[in-house]
């Protein structure tokens, strides 16, 4: 199984495509990092690639691994991506 870019390989990519430096394609994706960080808790969707958004956890039983014995696992509220159907379309075919 072929190994995921690194973040050094990205940013020469992108770099590439557009024709720009490599430090403008750091800035560039620290700036959209940046925008789904601030932005996620009202939904930030990157065109054609997905979507993150907040979601709220019920509170439920659990169960500990090692000893069976089973627990209360508190509500919380957790990032989820969603993928995009263009991005499924694209990459499972």
């Amino acid at each position: 199984m072929p190994k995921a870019m690194t973040k050094v390989q990205i940013v020469a990519g992108i770099a590439e495509k557009a024709g720009i430096t490599k430090k403008q394609a750091v800035e560039a994706i620290e700036a959209l990092s940046g925008m789904a960080y601030k932005n996620a808790k009202n939904g930030f969707t990157v065109p054609g690639l997905g979507k993150l958004v907040l979601v709220n956890r019920k509170a439920r039983m659990g169960r500990n691994p090692a000893t069976g014995a089973e627990i209360k696992i508190p509500a919380k509220r957790v990032v989820k991506f969603r993928v995009a159907k263009a991005c499924k379309d694209a990459i499972l075919g």
